[in-house]
């Protein structure tokens, strides 16, 4: 089946996966960067109306830690963080999930692939269990996530194809794990935006 620009659909692979498929008019580079980059994630992966993303922390390589906090208009707050496996520019990223509650942890592989200027984005979130996996279709994912994917559609249209870091070399690691604590890397970026006191 093929997916229409702009549509989101979701599967289920296998017992423990989701798939969710969506298909963007940009070059999977662009897709890639505003997908990695702390500069483009505030302005799209933001689920629900109503919140914005002050923290956005990436050290993108082999056992590098994300870290994100979503802040809402009366002041709550939600997070998760994780640490990536797998960095192959631009076309795959595999990374850990976790919401750092009673939430089993996730492992995230995003493909993306491209074809005649439009780029399919697979995401494929692997939970530990078929119950885990049920619990969390049952909390209104697939809603947010397709929102969010609709965001992503008119972002990725006001960036400017001058700005667009377009890599010349292919870049590929892998990590076998991510141990330590990678969050206190120096290479970790920071961006902030608040809107309001820290």
């Amino acid at each position: 089946m093929t997916n229409k620009i702009g549509a989101t659909t979701f599967t289920t692979p296998s017992g423990r996966e989701l798939l969710a498929t969506h298909v963007v008019h940009a070059p999977r580079e662009r897709v890639f960067e505003a997908w990695t980059q702390p500069e483009h994630l505030p302005h799209w992966m933001l689920g629900p109306d109503g919140w914005t993303m002050p923290v956005c922390e990436i050290d993108l390589r082999p056992g590098g830690a994300w870290h994100y906090v979503w802040r809402q208009d009366d002041g709550n707050q939600m997070e998760m963080r994780g640490a990536y496996w797998e960095v192959a520019a631009p076309e795959r990223l595999v990374s850990t999930e976790s919401w750092g509650d009673d939430s089993p942890d996730t492992l995230n592989t995003l493909e993306l692939s491209e074809r005649d200027g439009d780029t399919t984005i697979a995401l494929t979130v692997t939970y530990a269990s078929r119950d885990a996996r049920e619990a969390a279709l049952q909390t209104g994912m697939k809603d947010g996530m397709a929102k969010t994917f609709g965001r992503l559609d008119e972002y990725l249209q006001t960036i400017d194809d001058q700005r667009g870091r377009r890599p010349t070399t292919r870049h590929h690691a892998k990590a076998k794990n991510a141990s330590g604590d990678p969050a206190q890397s120096s290479h970790a970026r920071r961006v902030r935006r608040s809107s309001g006191s820290e």
